[in-house]
C-alpha cells in the first residue's frame, strides 16, 4: 500500500474516534488494507504474520493513536491482562532491582503491573492482596511480610484458584511455587569466610526465623559454627526485622553485654541491618573491623559506599524477578504448570569490613 493511500485512510477516519482517541481495530486494518484479524494478531503478539505486514500495521497504530482496548479483551478472554506485585520494602535497593526484572517479563508479555508495598506489615499485607483480588488481577508475586505460623490467609487464595509466586521470601510446602537464592548456602559460606580469618566469637543478627530468608540464612550461620566446631553462644544472636533501624537496636544489644563476651565478627541477615549494626559499632567509639568485624547479605548499592566497605552476598535481584514474573505468567496461562522451588546462585564479595 502506498503512502498516498496511508493518508487517505487516515483523513477518512471517523470523527468522533479521533476526537475521543478511541481508534478501532477495524479502522487500523481499514487504513492498512488488511483484515481486523491480522491487526489482531499484530497487536497481541500472535505468530503468522510477515514481518512486513507487522511492521506496517504497528507503524499505522502508532500514527493513529490506537491503544487496547483492555476491558473488552478481560470480556472475551477472562484476563485483565494485570499482575499485583507485593513487596515488603521499596526503600532497600534488591527490590527496586526485582521489581525491573519484573517488568522486562511481563512488558515482554503485555501483562501491566500493579505495585504495593506493605512496609513489612502482614496485616497491611492482606489488606493489599485483598485489593488486587478486588482489581480482578490474573496473577499475584509477592514476597511476604509474614512473621506467624499461620499461613491460613495464603492457603485460601491458593486452593481459590487465583496464580500465585512467592519470590525472594517464601513459604515451604503450601502449594505455590517460589523463586530465590541460595540463602542457607550462601549465610554458611559467608560465616566460613569469617571462620577463615580465625574469627571464633561471631554473633548474629538475625531476622525473624518464621521469615524463610530468615530461617535460611540462620541455618547457614549455625551450619558453619557447627562445622567447624565453634561455640554456638545463644547471648550473640539476636532477632529483630530487616531494616536499619533493627539492625541498630539488635547491635546495641550486643554492646550491652559484658565487654569479655562481646563477639569479635558478626553475620547481619541483610545489608541493612549490617548498616544499622555499624552506626551503634562506631557510636561506641568502635572501629570495623579491628575491634569488630561485620558481613552482610544482599550487596545493596550503599554497600561500598560506606565509610568501612561492606563484605556481603550478591543477590541477582534482576534474575528473581523476570523468573518470578516468567514463572506466574506460564502459571496464569497454563493451569498445569508445576509448583517449584527455584534457588538462583549467589556470590561473596569481599571489602574491608570483615578484615581482608
Amino acid at each position: 500500500m502506498s503512502t498516498i493511500t496511508n493518508k487517505i485512510n487516515y483523513q477518512q477516519m471517523d470523527k468522533e474516534s479521533r476526537r475521543t482517541g478511541n481508534i478501532t481495530l477495524k479502522e487500523v486494518a481499514e487504513a492498512v488494507g488488511v483484515s481486523t484479524m491480522t491487526v489482531s494478531r499484530v497487536i497481541n503478539n500472535r505468530p503468522n504474520v510477515d514481518e512486513k505486514t507487522r511492521k506496517k500495521i504497528l507503524e499505522a497504530a502508532k500514527k493513529m493513536g490506537y491503544t487496547p482496548n483492555h476491558v473488552a479483551k478481560s470480556l472475551v478472554s477472562s484476563r485483565t491482562y494485570t499482575i499485583g506485585v507485593i513487596i515488603p520494602e521499596i526503600s532497600h535497593s534488591f527490590f527496586p532491582e526485582v521489581v525491573r526484572g519484573i517488568e522486562e517479563a511481563t512488558n515482554n508479555k503485555n501483562y501491566q503491573i500493579f505495585l504495593t508495598n506493605t512496609s513489612d506489615n502482614f496485616g497491611k499485607e492482606q489488606k493489599v492482596l485483598n485489593a488486587l483480588r478486588s482489581k480482578r488481577v490474573d496473577g499475584i508475586l509477592v514476597s511476604s511480610s509474614l512473621t506467624t505460623d499461620d499461613f491460613s490467609f495464603y492457603k485460601l487464595i491458593i486452593k481459590s484458584g487465583l496464580p500465585l509466586v512467592f519470590f525472594d521470601r517464601g513459604i515451604e510446602d503450601i502449594g505455590a511455587s517460589c523463586i530465590g537464592v541460595n540463602d542457607k548456602t550462601a549465610s554458611r559460606q559467608i560465616t566460613e569466610h569469617l571462620i577463615s580469618h580465625k574469627y571464633k566469637r561471631i554473633g548474629y543478627l538475625s531476622g525473624p526465623k518464621r521469615v524463610s530468608i530468615g530461617k535460611e540464612r540462620f541455618n547457614g550461620y549455625i551450619e558453619a559454627m557447627t562445622r567447624h566446631n565453634l561455640e554456638i553462644d545463644e547471648r550473640l544472636i539476636i532477632e529483630n526485622g530487616f531494616n536499619e533501624k533493627c539492625g541498630y537496636a539488635a547491635m546495641n544489644e550486643l554492646l550491652a553485654l559484658p565487654k569479655e563476651i562481646w563477639p569479635r565478627a558478626v553475620v547481619a541477615v541483610n545489608d541493612p541491618v549490617a548498616f544499622g549494626a555499624m552506626d551503634a559499632i562506631r557510636e561506641a567509639g568502635l572501629s570495623i573491623p579491628n575491634d569488630i568485624a561485620i558481613v552482610g547479605f544482599t550487596d545493596d548499592i550503599r554497600a561500598k559506599l560506606v565509610a568501612c566497605p561492606l563484605t556481603t552476598v550478591q543477590q541477582p535481584a534482576y534474575e528473581v524477578g523476570k523468573k518470578a514474573a516468567s514463572k506466574l505468567i506460564r502459571t496464569i496461562e497454563n493451569k498445569d504448570e508445576p509448583v517449584e522451588t527455584v534457588e538462583l546462585i549467589t556470590k561473596l564479595v569481599i571489602r574491608k569490613s570483615c578484615g581482608c
